[in-house]
């Protein structure tokens, strides 16, 4: 197999092409290949998954469809993980089955991918293969060195992927933060290193492109967080990203510099806590104290750090507003600290939930309102700026973002006087090298759904039938037919969904419909009468078309007959 220091032959080429993570921020999955067009070796760079929203009623994790590059899963040398937040290895569990290759990861995501493999019975099939942090392996023509960076989350890597036609540097996600409170700083002599070696493409993240300025530091954060929570009384709960470990040290030192003790309400944050352990973080503070215990504490000595800063249905704090968590109780003259941000998209759910606590009684803090209790943990502009200064790229490859966040940095890079930009969509190839970068294929990409734990299309069947269910109602149709054909019992029409006044009650608009069906009934041949498919379809056809008449909707029809 080709290695990374041989000369390329005439007939190879590079090509960057992302399945996931271009034109949306979320579900990352970014393969490199090298090698002859009918003959590529392949790694995978982050295999993340995104989240369901009020367009897929009853779907809560969407997996970037791996159709493509399944078809060369023996070609596939790698998956490299560059951190530990769900949109980067959150599909690895569901979609290793049908890639199979050895996974590369530094401690603190390996110890997080590990925990998911175990739930996921697959612990003892997938191969991993920790990364020490800066370091460096080959996989056959791609030589990676680990670059380390800051994120919200610990050990967050950039990618140095060396190659005989070429160096990538794929940032990940990431922010310069001179003082992040766990873990290194920005290794800026690294990322210059490479600049001077020369880097022929920078596959960069695009999340806050358009905001001016620095993203902030976690420094910063420690500082607003002690001063509010010290003058606060009565309860205080923290919603936080649990994969902010910074974030949760940060809460934990300002609870007890306060003199509270700290209560995990959340799966997630017991797990991000076991994590964090794990490779030494979280170290000096005093234990945590369980739900039972924290029941018996006056109010003014306890801290919850919560999972459902978002508004996620089943989390923590979600469970406190809805007044159904089995342990946290919050009322009048209670606090609740927001220290995140409103991701695109979450706006109704956190509003609905910061709605509900407000009706208890509960004061809000959010960011909006007390300035310096978040940072974002993705570059802004002038950071942007920065990096490019260092690693000098030949090519600019905008990825992790909408399709206005890609052509915005694209055209900023070239502002940077970057010579070439490109902004792929998913399942645009990118040729990097040899020639001129351009877009060269186009290959299938798409979603997969997890729908009650099955992996299914993303135009699958049931959950088309669910969404028109959703929008247009659904009535459901019976008839007791005897064995000479006759009616014996209904048609009768239940409905679901759709609504009636007191002019024209629902269960009148019922029985006309019932009435349309019969009519539907009789106009059937002999023939077609002892053919259950063919009155079903008939009485169905009668209803909706009915039902149409009465809503101006379509609502879904579902028909039996039943013999005696």
């Amino acid at each position: 197999m080709t290695k990374y220091t041989d000369k390329p032959s005439p007939k190879d080429e590079l090509v960057f092409l992302p399945l996931g993570g271009s034109n949306e921020i979320g579900m990352n999955f970014n393969l490199y290949g090298y090698g002859p067009a009918d003959d590529r070796k392949w790694i995978v760079v982050d295999l993340g998954v995104t989240f369901g929203d009020q367009t897929t009623p009853g779907v809560e994790i969407i997996l970037p469809d791996p159709e493509f590059i399944e078809a060369y899963a023996d070609d596939i040398i790698g998956i490299v993980l560059t951190h530990a937040h769900e949109d980067h290895l959150g599909a690895v569990h569901w979609l290793w089955p049908r890639l199979k290759a050895p996974v590369y990861a530094t401690p603190f995501t390996a110890f997080l991918l590990r925990e998911k493999l175990r739930d996921a019975r697959l612990l003892d099939e997938v191969p991993i293969t920790e990364i020490p942090l800066s370091g460096s392996f080959d996989l056959g023509p791609f030589h990676l060195e680990m670059v380390t960076l800051t994120h919200s989350i610990p050990e967050p890597n950039g990618l140095a992927i060396k190659t005989p036609l070429g160096t990538i540097l794929h940032t990940g996600d990431w922010k310069i933060d001179p003082d992040p409170q766990l873990g290194g700083p920005t290794d800026i002599e690294a990322i210059k290193r490479l600049g001077d070696e020369g880097v022929l493409a920078m596959v960069c993240d695009s999340t806050n492109v358009f905001v001016d300025g620095e993203a902030g530091s976690e420094a910063d954060v420690r500082v607003a967080m002690n001063r509010l929570i010290k003058g606060l009384t009565g309860k205080i709960a923290v919603a936080c990203f649990a994969s902010n470990v910074a974030r949760m040290d940060t809460v934990i030192r300002a609870a007890q510099a306060a003199g509270r003790k700290v209560c995990l309400a959340g799966r997630s944050m017991h797990r991000m806590a076991a994590a964090a352990r794990h490779v030494g973080l979280l170290e000096g503070l005093e234990p945590f104290i369980t739900d039972d215990q924290a029941k018996y504490l006056p109010e003014n000595e306890v801290l919850f750090l919560c999972t459902g800063s978002q508004g996620e249905a089943r989390a923590a704090l979600a469970r406190i507003a809805e007044g159904t968590h089995p342990h946290v109780k919050l009322s009048q003259g209670d606090h609740v600290i927001f220290s995140s941000r409103v991701i695109p998209g979450n706006e109704i759910p956190i509003r609905n939930l910061q709605n509900k606590l407000a009706d208890r009684g509960v004061r809000l803090h959010t960011e909006r309102d007390t300035p310096g209790i978040h940072v974002s943990g993705h570059p802004c502009r002038d950071e942007l700026k920065q990096m490019y200064q260092w690693a000098r790229p030949t090519i600019a490859v905008p990825t992790h973002g909408e399709r206005r966040h890609l052509i915005e940095h694209a055209a900023f890079a070239k502002d940077l006087q970057v010579p070439h930009a490109v902004s792929p969509r998913n399942g645009d190839m990118v040729l990097l090298a040899p020639g001129h970068p351009q877009i060269i294929d186009e290959v299938p990409s798409g979603r997969l759904y997890v729908d009650g734990g099955v992996v299914t299309p993303e135009n699958g069947e049931a959950l088309r039938e669910r969404r028109h269910a959703a929008f247009n109602g659904m009535l459901a149709v019976s008839v007791v037919l005897d064995g000479r054909n006759k009616i014996v019992s209904g048609p009768q029409v239940r409905g679901l969904g759709l609504a009636g006044d007191a002019e024209y009650p629902l269960d009148d608009a019922l029985d006309d419909l019932a009435e349309e069906a019969e009519t539907a009934f009789k106009r059937l041949s002999g023939d077609q009468c002892e053919i259950d498919e063919a009155i079903e379809s008939a009485l169905s056809k009668a209803v909706k078309k009915a039902a149409f008449r009465i809503w101006e909707r379509k609502p879904v029809v579902e028909t039996t007959v039943l013999r005696i």
